[in-house]
């Protein structure tokens, strides 16, 4: 059966990423839109894990989009991704990597932020 529409209503980002046009000679910002939609199509609607990862995925590349600083530590993290040969499912890790990247970016701009005290 085909599921495209609960898929896209999972993905409330979904059309804002697919008509996103990035700047001349962008391979990355092109590749991450393509892995996108590769994704999030083939999921089984069922399994919640896949749907937990297909919303991260939405709201990771939306913000790929929408934030200039994110995008480009990003592109400078996801070209040191390697993807061990005898893994079966190649795109799967590939979204786990690109959650990692953005795990490890929240984790290092949203650091604790010391109060000083005037004297």
């Amino acid at each position: 059966m085909n599921y495209n529409k609960e898929i896209i209503k999972i993905c409330p980002n979904f059309y804002k990423i697919t008509n996103f046009i990035p700047l001349e000679n962008d391979v990355i910002s092109e590749k991450i839109i393509k892995i996108y939609q590769e994704y999030i199509f083939r999921i089984d609607i069922y399994n919640n894990e896949d749907v937990e990862m297909v919303k991260n995925l939405d709201y990771i590349v939306s913000k790929y989009i929408d934030d200039y600083l994110f995008r480009k530590a990003f592109q400078k993290q996801i070209v040191e991704v390697r993807i061990k040969v005898d893994v079966k499912d190649k795109l799967k890790e590939m979204i786990k990597s690109i959650i990692k990247i953005f795990d490890k970016y929240e984790e290092d701009t949203t650091r604790i932020i010391y109060i000083s005290r005037w004297i």
